[in-house]
């Protein structure tokens, strides 16, 4: 059964902790992608116990239209054990938090690759919450073939530059930017940081200013937030009929200089409409597949 591709999965929800009536509500969320944490969210003691969830929970999450992703601890720590329990479930993702350079990554496909008994058909994605790994996400991203997208932290990253946390988020402004910057240029998909308030009103705000800054995609750790998620990081019929404008008064044009409501189009601003149009148009393709 085909997987959403990466580049169309808009919303990665965390859940965490060995309940299995929440962790199976998380999958009817309509989030793209769910992730069974197992680092920050789940208890040592509690750990065994989700783990065993494993082989329920991806199928399930899969039959409702979610990638099943998991976030295993640190190699040094669990995390070995994380990926012995959880890699014969056949997760479609392995995370890797506090990755501060390229070489936790080869060291992760290394170990997915021992314990499967080969080299694993598994999309690795890791997180970057240190200052160090910042600096880094470019090599990070470069690691693995395997590697797919990059995901930046919020709190981790706030508390390692010792950033006052505020709800604007201008803190992490600079690590967000950075982030998509180096992950465009590795050509991977870039995932924002976590809106770990409440508010959708915020939610909203963040997205829209997450989207502005290149993003299509972001996590998150609340249900609720998936559809205000969605509803920015989906092409809107507004924006797509201007797209539509923007290229047919260029494919009209006769002359290399094109306006259009008193704005000069320039060849970005018409591959942009172009691109927004086929994204669109993939989107509707993964609805009616």
């Amino acid at each position: 059964m085909a997987i959403r591709p990466p580049h169309l999965r808009r919303s990665w929800l965390f859940t965490g902790g060995a309940d299995r009536d929440t962790q199976l509500r998380a999958g009817a969320s309509g989030a793209d992608v769910v992730i069974l944490e197992l680092e920050d969210f789940t208890r040592p003691a509690q750990r065994p116990a989700a783990r065993a969830l494993a082989a329920e929970l991806f199928p399930a999450w899969r039959a409702a239209g979610a990638v099943a992703a998991v976030r295993v601890n640190p190699l040094a720590g669990d995390g070995m054990d994380d990926l012995r329990a959880v890699l014969p479930a056949g997760p479609d993702v392995v995370m890797l938090p506090k990755v501060d350079g390229p070489e936790r990554i080869h060291e992760l496909a290394q170990a997915v690759d021992s314990i499967a008994g080969g080299r694993a058909a598994v999309e690795l994605v890791p997180n970057v919450e240190l200052a160090r790994g910042l600096m880094q996400t470019f090599d990070v991203a470069q690691a693995d073939p395997r590697v797919t997208a990059c995901l930046v932290a919020s709190e981790d990253m706030a508390a390692d530059l010792g950033a006052e946390r505020g709800r604007d988020g201008t803190e992490l402004l600079y690590v967000r930017q950075r982030f998509h910057l180096e992950c465009r240029a590795a050509g991977v998909v870039s995932i924002d940081c976590p809106y770990t308030y409440t508010d959708l009103d915020g939610l909203e705000a963040e997205t829209r200013h997450a989207k502005r800054l290149g993003y299509t995609a972001k996590s998150l750790v609340r249900p609720d937030h998936v559809g205000p998620i969605h509803e920015v990081l989906t092409p809107s019929p507004d924006a797509l009929d201007q797209s539509r404008r923007i290229v047919d008064a260029f494919d009209r044009a006769e002359t290399a200089h094109v306006e259009l409501d008193g704005v000069m189009l320039e060849l970005p601003m018409i591959s942009n409409a172009r691109r927004l149009l086929a994204r669109a148009a993939e989107f509707d393709a993964w609805a009616g597949r």
